[in-house]
């Protein structure tokens, strides 16, 4: 696998970490996607490929792969392969997702546009503004 410079980018996992391999794995493409080191477009190693090289069971590769899909970080693409969603931040992709539910939910309870904006921007100033004591 290479990095968004085209060089080599390497995963490893630390068998006396408490956090489990799988969970090691997928945070470290979250973190390597997020700081643009595999960039949107990516392709991934594939589960069997990614699990010989870390000696992993392939069943623990896949966990993370299936974790990192539903977080929309990878995509699957049939016979093509995984590759790092065009999206690419994942905490942006939960933004999207979370805006998109805010959206049908206002909807549905009958607000027009200008006041579901206007209650997402007070909720935004009332998080920055300091706490009062």
């Amino acid at each position: 696998m290479t990095d968004a410079a085209g060089g080599p980018f390497a995963l490893s996992i630390d068998p006396a970490a408490s956090a489990p391999p799988y969970e090691q794995l997928r945070r470290q493409v979250v973190e390597a996607v997020t700081a643009g080191s595999l960039a949107p477009g990516t392709r991934m190693p594939t589960v069997r490929a990614l699990a010989t090289e870390l000696d992993l069971a392939v069943n623990t590769v896949a966990k993370a792969y299936k974790s990192l899909e539903a977080d929309g970080v990878i995509e699957g693409r049939g016979r093509a392969g995984t590759f790092v969603s065009a999206t690419g931040d994942p905490s942006t992709q939960q933004a999207q997702l979370a805006a998109i539910a805010y959206a049908d939910r206002v909807h549905h309870l009958g607000l027009d546009d200008d006041a579901a904006l206007a209650l997402v921007a007070s909720a935004l100033r009332a998080r920055a503004a300091p706490p009062v004591e």
